[in-house]
């Protein structure tokens, strides 16, 4: 994996304004990432609060905790456990999973709890909480609750992580807390990690002063701003740059590089440019494409991607791709150029849960083999947890992404109002027969001198035109004159019977 990411040529480029801030990560040219924050809508994972129990729910085992928020946040026994910080965790030094207490006898309504935010709010549920708490910094992630030391799984290297563990053995005994040595610690110096530990148990005990003193409902700590934790979580060494269109945010992430990271603050750079910086990149373009359900292949073929409430589902397809040799060959060629091109869009999109990838159709098991080892492969320089299952007995390859914020679509769009997020509309003609029922209800309801239909263009149009004779009919029908009006503001389902 460290020979993959090293061949990547990568560069960060963030966009500030007053209202919201932007962060693209180009790889070789290319968007892979996009990282949105408004002001009024910042990001809580990773925030403290104090919090209050507003109600437990023993047969959920879990609880609604008030944390000054809209909707209330969901905390679970198990993440009162400390196991929701587990999987980046090397198995053999993690304790095991205690028998979890009903949650009942742990918390009552109205109980004052110290928590953090594991999730944002996504759609319709609040945030997800933990209250065992983590602050990470570089190289590290402090556990001020636990004494154990845990390493990324993304470093392989046995001798590695022993030296890594061994070099916090000392501090970690001496201040009884734990830490987990974040996959960007590879190959950092003792000093560096020392450094990083020492922050972190100073931050600390800033915190825990300020818990004693925090209100109800109440921020305790707060996150670094987007442009500093993109520092923190998304630098490696293979980023060649970082060119920030603020001058203020320059000076931030100068500081926090000068501390952190020596010797790499000079890859900083502010830019000045007459040119929107995301224009020069060609960013704002590929935003654009990002919201697009169709996703055209270098090939011919392309790709279809559909984001509902329950999963995201892809569906491969050849297009005008025919090939130059068999069919069988074809399809295999197509289908990985859609692994590697899929992955990127997981990324970009920020799509997470459940994802279900239709590839086409595929005879030979060692072309099934070498797409999925192709999509893992694409997959490997994601941040977020991912899980690949086998293909499936109807061709399809099921994967998880570990969601932790909105996806893109989510946090730049709002359902459509005409067709409320179904992507169709009823035809002009559907609405017209529908009219067609309505009148006849209301005619045989009341009295009336005639009937005034109030319908868009689109609809008023098919009735004068190609429905005319079922309106004349209908007249003769109920015995009374309809009348037609346009209404531009109406949407095309959208209509008013009218009695006069």
């Amino acid at each position: 994996m460290s020979a993959l990411i090293g061949a990547v040529s990568q560069e960060l480029l963030i966009n500030v304004t007053p209202q919201e801030t932007r962060v693209a990560v180009v790889e070789n040219g290319v968007l892979q990432e996009l990282h949105v924050e408004r002001a009024h809508a910042r990001g809580l994972v990773g925030n403290i609060y104090r919090g209050r129990v507003r109600r437990v729910l023993p047969g959920m085992q879990a609880a609604f905790v008030d944390i000054g928020l809209e909707r209330a946040a969901f905390l679970h026994a198990s993440d009162m456990q400390g196991s929701a910080l587990a999987e980046d965790v090397d198995a053999s030094v993690t304790p095991a999973a205690p028998q979890l207490e009903d949650i009942s006898s742990r918390l009552v309504e109205g109980q004052s709890i110290i928590v953090q935010v594991l999730k944002d709010p996504l759609g319709s549920k609040g945030a997800r909480l933990s209250t065992e708490l983590a602050l990470p910094s570089r190289y590290l992630v402090l556990l001020p609750y636990t004494a154990h030391i845990g390493v990324s799984q993304r470093i392989e290297d046995d001798a590695e992580r022993a030296r890594l563990r061994n070099t916090l053995t000392e501090i970690s005994a001496r201040h009884n807390a734990g830490f987990i040595v974040r996959t960007a610690a590879e190959g950092a110096s003792e000093a560096a990690l020392l450094h990083d530990a020492e922050y972190l148990l100073r931050l600390w005990q800033r915190i825990r002063g300020d818990m004693d003193r925090s209100a109800p409902e109440s921020v305790v700590y707060q996150d670094l701003s987007l442009p500093v934790r993109t520092l923190r979580d998304l630098w490696a060494q293979n980023v060649e740059r970082v060119r920030v269109d603020s001058r203020e945010a320059f000076q931030q992430m100068r500081q926090f590089a000068d501390e952190f990271m020596p010797g790499l603050a000079e890859r900083i750079e502010h830019y000045s440019g007459e040119r929107p910086l995301f224009d020069m990149y060609g960013v704002e373009d590929e935003i654009q494409r990002a919201l697009e359900r169709k996703v055209p292949l270098k090939s011919g073929g392309y790709l279809v991607l559909d984001q509902t409430e329950a999963m995201t589902t892809i569906d491969v397809n050849t297009g005008a791709f025919v090939g130059h040799k068999t069919l069988e060959e074809t399809i295999f060629r197509t289908n990985l150029e859609a692994a590697s091109a899929l992955a990127r869009q997981l990324r970009l999109r920020n799509l997470g849960g459940i994802i279900i990838i239709d590839f086409i159709d595929m005879q030979d098991e060692e072309h099934k083999r070498q797409v999925l080892r192709a999509l893992e492969k694409a997959l490997e320089r994601d941040h977020a947890k991912t899980t690949i299952s086998e293909v499936s007995a109807l061709g399809l390859v099921q994967m998880t992404r570990k969601r932790t914020r909105e996806s893109l679509e989510h946090v730049l769009c709002e359902t459509c109002p005409h067709c409320q997020g179904r992507g169709t509309m009823k035809t002009p003609v559907t609405v017209c027969y529908e009219i067609f029922r309505e009148i006849i209800r209301a005619a045989r309801a009341y009295e009336a001198q005639g009937i005034l239909v109030l319908a868009s263009s689109a609809v008023v149009d098919c009735l004068r035109d190609s429905e005319a004779n079922s309106v004349a009919e209908l007249e003769l029908f109920i015995g009374r004159p309809i009348k037609l009006q346009v209404e531009p503001q109406y949407s095309q389902e959208q209509f008013d019977v009218v009695l006069v």
